[in-house]
């Protein structure tokens, strides 16, 4: 999986009909949600991470598991809420494992590649004072998600870049929507203090 750039968005009106054909042991219909789906399940896993082999290790474990138990998936109009489901139940069990030392990157190297691995890019045509500025913006607003605790960062991020519903982000992480609600408040707060700089 070399390019994460943004993948095609699912046609919401056709997908249900691809995910029943799935379930009936289609390959090439999941394939295609697969397309559609591996590149934001990636930048939600390195948004959560800040780690890529770690990342690609949870879209394939998402992946995996997702096929596996596609079959049991009541409803095909929820595959896209149950894979973001899987995959930030997977980044939070791996934060839970790493507990004490927690990773955070300080390699600029690594840095200059968060515009394009989870938060959006400059717009075409950007002059380079405006690119240096968007790129040192994403590096300032990683780091600063990155002191965010998992659950707020999850909330955030599934909110804020994956677009997911309060209701779809509470059946996530298994607390009631007036929590999401005070969590993402939380972690606006946490963010808008942290970016002060940059308004």
């Amino acid at each position: 999986m070399d390019d994460h750039g943004p993948g095609p968005e699912p046609d919401e009106g056709d997908e249900g009909s691809i995910v029943a054909r799935a379930q009936d042991g289609d390959l090439a219909a999941f394939e295609h949600l697969v397309i559609a789906y591996q590149d934001r399940i990636f930048r939600l896993a390195y948004r959560m991470l800040n780690d890529r082999l770690d990342a690609e290790d949870v879209v394939q474990e998402t992946l995996t598991s997702s096929w596996r138990s596609l079959p049991l998936l009541a409803d095909v109009n929820a595959f896209g809420a149950w894979l973001y489901r899987l995959a930030t139940n997977k980044c939070l069990d791996l934060l839970r494992r790493r507990s004490t030392h927690a990773e955070t990157s300080t390699d600029p190297d690594e840095l200059l590649g968060i515009g394009e691995h989870g938060f959006p890019q400059a717009p075409a045509g950007t002059d380079p004072a405006d690119q240096a500025q968007w790129s040192a913006q994403q590096e300032g607003l990683a780091a600063v998600l990155n002191t965010l605790p998992p659950a707020q960062r999850a909330c955030w991020l599934l909110r804020e870049i994956h677009g997911r519903s309060y209701t779809e982000i509470s059946d996530t992480l298994k607390i009631s929507p007036t929590t999401v609600r005070g969590m993402l408040a939380r972690a606006r707060h946490h963010i808008a203090e942290g970016m002060g700089q940059w308004r």
